[in-house]
């Protein structure tokens, strides 16, 4: 008696007037913008821009759609060689056959060309995608379901499939879910990924290598249930040994990289917070990296407007003649002030004026009769002066 089972829905397409939606290419959709919702607001959580990650995404989906793609079809690539096949049938993705590991290596390649071209590495990138990305796996999985593909061996749990068509060789009757299997053991993953990174401060890669062995631990008892057509190495399915092989290598890498670069970078893309020290609340930087609070530290254009002024001077002498310039702000000499201009000048006319007084003194001297020389009141009248000083001493001898 049959007491419970998951149904398979009666067509993978729905008909929206002429428009196809295809229940397959709907739920790669659905995991890709679930995907990059989340990286976004990750990067953003690690000190990068607003919208960066969807740019790299730009470059990073299609090259994982070409390259899940491309792992399917060279994998099983006698659905579309062999003989009776249409080889035009490798371009229709829409039923069904994308390869998870083709999609993140060629999908890593677009992501590095896009995080080039902003100047970030890619490991911290990598860090942020990862949740989003497994949780993106979990959505499109039920692509497979639309699709009645990728099942595992016949069961009569009461959460088995059931499967009724017969399209491709299929036999109806009741299956393994392998694709809920594999989409509820993405969620863990999520999940473990997202907790071990808040707990261990994970960077340099970590966090998506971390991703990768979790999703392959899992993968393989997976896989190892699915009785869908596939090539077999050494007893075991070929995406078994790839599930294994790419385990170890995520393993090795999380572990070396942990003694190589320890903790996590503290600064993910350049230029996105220029000006301001770390911190909940964004301060100004000094010249000197202090926050400037303490008013020791200056901006670099407030130092070199310091510069350019210099030293205020104190001037000659004010209004009067006898006190201290007044200055009226910008550095200019008050009116009535002597600035220096004026001090120069004031010098002068000090330094006539005791010559003039050596020059008469001098005539007195020569005249020698004790009466003082009429200096006159400018360098002609003391020249006059002194001719006629000098007429009188020719006079006596």
């Amino acid at each position: 008696m049959e007491l419970a089972y998951i149904p398979s829905p009666s067509s993978g397409v729905l008909y929206l007037g002429p428009v196809p939606l295809r229940g397959y290419a709907f739920s790669i959709l659905a995991g890709l913008f679930v995907a990059l919702w989340i990286v976004d607001r990750r990067w953003v959580a690690r000190g990068g821009r607003k919208g960066t990650a969807w740019d790299i995404a730009f470059w990073a989906v299609p090259f994982g759609l070409v390259g899940g793609r491309l792992y399917h079809v060279i994998t099983d690539y006698q659905l579309y060689f062999g003989e009776g096949r249409n080889p035009v049938d490798a371009f229709k993705i829409w039923e069904g056959g994308l390869g998870i590991w083709g999609a993140v290596a060629l999908g890593a390649v677009g992501a590095w060309i896009g995080c080039r071209r902003r100047g970030i590495a890619l490991p911290p990138y990598a860090d942020a995608l990862a949740p989003g990305l497994v949780l993106a796996q979990g959505i499109g999985r039920w692509g497979n379901w639309f699709n009645q593909e990728l099942y595992g061996r016949e069961t009569d749990l009461p959460w088995a499939l059931h499967i009724t068509s017969t399209d491709g060789g299929r036999v109806p009757g009741y299956y393994h879910p392998t694709f809920l299997y594999e989409s509820l053991w993405c969620v863990g993953v999520a999940l473990l990924v997202i907790w071990a990174d808040r707990r261990f401060k994970l960077g340099h890669g970590r966090v998506f290598a971390l991703y990768v062995a979790a999703y392959c631990a899992g993968r393989f008892w997976i896989e190892y249930m699915r009785v869908d057509e596939a090539h077999h190495v050494l007893g075991l399915r070929l995406n078994n040994w790839t599930a294994l092989i790419v385990f170890v290598l995520a393993v090795v890498y999380f572990v070396v990289s942990a003694k190589l670069r320890p903790g996590r970078e503290t600064v993910v893309e350049p230029g996105a917070a220029d000006g301001f020290a770390g911190g909940d609340e964004a301060q100004p930087v000094g010249k000197d990296g202090k926050d400037g609070k303490d008013g020791k530290t200056d901006s670099p254009e407030a130092e070199q407007e310091k510069e350019e002024a210099g030293p205020k001077k104190p001037g000659t002498g004010s209004k009067a003649g006898t006190g201290p310039e007044e200055n009226d702000g910008d550095g200019a000499a008050a009116e009535g002030g002597a600035g220096p201009g004026d001090a120069k000048a004031e010098d002068a006319k000090i330094e006539n004026a005791k010559a003039e007084d050596a020059g008469a003194q001098t005539a007195r001297t020569d005249s020698g009769d004790g009466e003082p020389a009429d200096t006159g009141s400018g360098p002609a009248e003391s020249g006059d002066a002194r001719s006629r000083d000098g007429a009188g001493a020719a006079k006596k001898s």
